[in-house]
């Protein structure tokens, strides 16, 4: 069972400023969060949890972030329908780089030279639409010319988009994790489809001290699209399980965020090399 809180806003920068305060928040548990224009030009924030959230710790966060008087979320049990179908009714392929991110109908939309990726609607994010994940596979296009990576993580994969593009563009075996069973299950269907289910291997982990972890660690490329808050909890995990010379790709983090996250990287010995922006969303790269 999913659940979804939503709260309507008047404006963008104050729906922008909610999602990075529901990032930055332990008690919220780190949730998946959106925000949608409506045709009206007023905002909603959605927020996801698998479990009831804790209205007070959400009510905290509105009002430290906006205010007493910027409303309350409103919580209701998702539908077990193909919510994330709904979600992708009438988006177009994207492009980014090289690769194209599509539904199995746009294959027509599939031009000479492109990477083409077929994700099909399933129950974990990722879909290759938003900000952070193209901003993602942008910057894997780009290393994958000047870079030979072996040993490459996906942490936190979703659909698994990110690894089937590393799988597809490289010919390179890629480890996928995430914490949700759901998202490792999508990523494995969705690599399957797509040509590499031989390439990736897709795993329940919620931490590096996972069995699989240790087997294919260290790594010399970790590609992280989640959070600010747990990609800052994670820099020393992350680069306790770095090769000596390893990149390390991080997104989901709002452009505000961005100093914070590069700074508990640089703190583990890393030094930020480039950084991009997408719809406000930055993807940052870290070499060691």
């Amino acid at each position: 069972m999913t659940l979804i809180a939503s709260l309507n806003l008047a404006k963008e920068s104050d729906a922008i400023r909610l999602i990075e305060a529901i990032g930055e928040d332990d008690d919220l548990g780190y949730p998946s969060a959106a925000t949608t224009e409506q045709a009206d030009q007023s905002w909603t924030v959605d927020v996801y949890f698998e479990d009831a959230p804790d209205e007070v710790a959400l009510a905290r966060v509105v009002a430290q972030a906006l205010g007493p008087d910027a409303g309350a979320f409103t919580v209701a049990e998702l539908p077990d329908e193909d919510w994330v179908a709904k979600s992708l009714e009438g988006l177009k392929p994207v492009r980014a780089g090289r690769f194209l991110v599509h539904g199995s109908h746009d294959r027509d939309r599939i031009q000479p030279g492109d990477i083409a990726i077929e994700i099909e609607a399933g129950e974990a994010f990722g879909t290759g639409h938003h900000g952070t994940t193209a901003g993602c596979l942008e910057e894997i296009d780009r290393l994958g010319k000047i870079h030979d990576y072996k040993s490459i993580l996906d942490l936190g994969t979703g659909t698994g988009v990110l690894a089937i593009a590393i799988a597809k563009a490289w010919e390179k075996p890629v480890l996928a994790t995430d914490i949700d069973p759901i998202a490792t299950r999508v990523t494995a269907e969705n690599a399957a489809l797509n040509g590499v289910g031989d390439k990736i291997e897709a795993a329940t982990a919620e931490g590096f001290g996972n069995p699989v972890m240790a087997a294919r660690a260290p790594f010399d490329l970790v590609v992280a699209n989640i959070l600010a808050g747990p990609l800052i909890a994670l820099a020393p995990e992350i680069v306790q399980h770095l090769a000596p010379q390893a990149t390390v790709v991080l997104s989901g983090l709002l452009v505000a965020q961005g100093p914070g996250v590069t700074a508990a990287y640089e703190a583990e010995g890393m030094k930020l090399v480039r950084q991009g922006e997408q719809e406000g969303w930055l993807t940052l790269t870290l070499e060691r």
